[in-house]
């Protein structure tokens, strides 16, 4: 196993989720406090959601960095491809992002999700040296603190038909732009992070277990100390390819006013990498 899994519970868990992060980008949680039923009604809810044609209804404005709501297939493309990934989805960052009709567990999801995330981003600034501790605007914590940019994306990979695009994957190798991401476990395999020497390695999806990876505004921030790590979604062959696959990553992002370097603030950055996955098409 590349990624290490770590125990919430063990007195040792910030230290080796810290060594994980560092060594790989990744790292995966087990017995933590987010609820696994909590997160199998939340997929059930979005599975009937991209079921209905009215999900058109809540499409996403294109020149807006909040860029809440539904995304068709094909709408994004990896930084540096020009082919579309294979993937419909939808970004939901508060209760009034919820389309109509849907039930509020997404709500709780996301609560509990930055609760935690609150409590890991402390871990990492708690493992930084003093030098690049020193450098940051605001400790990581703080840096999303009443921030209204962080969402939850809720991903629909649909099934593989044969007419696709023969360059065209669920989702090309790419960085988060957040600070952090939060994944639960998704409904099929298929995640691969790359080393550092160029080799991809499956990341589990266990039931239950929570994936993090640490993200290009942290590696802005931290001047580098933590690496913005490459991962994808392969595509799933024989009978696999056939069925759907869902996701639920949760991107932690800095209030837009926070200065991540000297060069960007959180909206200068985001901005900026929006463009370059095709997402944002304004200056």
């Amino acid at each position: 196993m590349y990624v290490k899994i770590i125990d919430y519970n063990s007195p040792q868990a910030a230290a080796d989720f810290v060594s994980s992060l560092k060594e790989t980008g990744f790292a995966v949680l087990k017995n933590h406090p987010i609820s696994q039923d909590l997160v199998e009604t939340v997929y059930h809810d979005w599975r009937e959601f991209f079921e209905h044609y009215s999900k058109i209804d809540y499409l996403f404005d294109a020149n807006s960095l909040r860029q809440s709501g539904y995304f068709p297939f094909r709408s994004e493309n990896a930084k540096g491809y020009s082919t579309k990934d294979l993937k419909e989805f939808y970004h939901y960052r508060d209760e009034h992002d919820l389309p109509q009709g849907m039930r509020k567990n997404t709500q709780l999801l996301l609560t509990d999700l930055l609760q935690l995330g609150h409590e890991v981003l402390k871990w990492i600034e708690d493992g930084l040296p003093d030098q690049v501790s020193s450098a940051l605007s605001l400790p990581l914590h703080k840096m999303i603190h009443n921030s209204d940019m962080s969402l939850i994306r809720i991903i629909h990979y649909p099934p593989i038909i044969d007419e696709e695009d023969e360059n065209a994957v669920r989702a090309a190798a790419h960085e988060d732009i957040d600070l952090l991401t939060i994944l639960p476990a998704a409904t099929a395999s298929g995640l691969q992070v790359l080393d550092r020497v160029g080799n991809w390695h499956d990341v589990s999806c266990d039931y239950g277990m929570l994936i993090f990876n640490g993200g290009d505004m942290l590696q802005e921030a931290t001047k580098g100390y933590y690496k913005s790590t490459t991962h994808r979604v392969v595509n799933p062959v024989g009978d696999l390819a056939r069925k759907s696959r869902y996701s639920l990553p949760l991107f932690l992002h800095p209030r837009s006013d926070v200065r991540l370097s000297e060069l960007h603030t959180a909206e200068s950055y985001l901005a900026k990498r929006l463009r370059e996955i095709g997402l944002k098409t304004s200056a």
